[in-house]
């Protein structure tokens, strides 16, 4: 049974997913997105296989023997010039080795909102891209009608870049998406603010 929010201060500690993870990390992608992801997403997060994550666990809540996931970011690295915004990007084209961070899925707990963990994940992600020399972004994609994703990543300082027609197909039907980037190491968009 779920608590009243507020009625109990969460103690939150980061760590990577684990493999004891696995079933409570699939529960909660069930009841938060709308896309359903395959065994094999999670066996490759649990077990890091091209996929480096960060989970929020409430320590002051014991589920069993273990800490109680309540949050978590997913994310790849993958190489800039075989990205979707490497038009976007400006570097030397004899750079072949740049890197982007993409994040997979971000996710926390409904009862466990508006406690700063979804703003902590992401500076993870960004501490992450930002020790990575090479790397010059961290970018993802939010589905068109999910305003509160958008507010925060856009509080996040992320720019939305690109609106991307019939991007996600859900149940029989097309939806829009937004295309953000956080840029690191000096990475920076070929367009000027205006």
């Amino acid at each position: 049974m779920l608590e009243p929010r507020g009625a109990h201060q969460p103690i939150i500690i980061y760590r990577p997913i684990l493999p004891s993870d696995l079933e409570v990390l699939e529960e909660i992608h069930v009841a938060l997105f709308p896309i359903r992801y395959e065994r094999d997403f999670f066996l490759s997060v649990v077990q890091g296989h091209g996929i480096v994550s960060w989970a929020a666990v409430d320590v002051s809540r014991l589920d069993g023997d273990h800490d109680k996931l309540v949050g978590f970011v997913t994310t790849r690295l993958m190489s800039a010039k075989e990205s979707e915004i490497s038009d976007l990007l400006r570097y030397n084209a004899s750079r072949q080795d740049l890197m982007l961070v993409y994040i997979l899925t971000l996710g926390v707990m409904e009862n466990y909102r508006n406690h700063g963990i979804a703003t902590s994940l992401v500076c993870e992600v960004i501490k992450y891209a930002s020790s990575i020399t090479n790397c010059r972004a961290v970018y993802l994609h939010v589905i068109s009608y999910n305003l509160p994703a958008i507010h925060f990543y856009e509080k996040m300082s992320f720019a939305c870049v690109r609106r991307l027609q019939k991007f996600y197909y859900i149940n029989g039907q097309h939806y829009d998406s937004y295309l953000f980037v956080y840029y690191v190491n000096g990475g920076h968009s070929l367009c000027s603010p205006l």
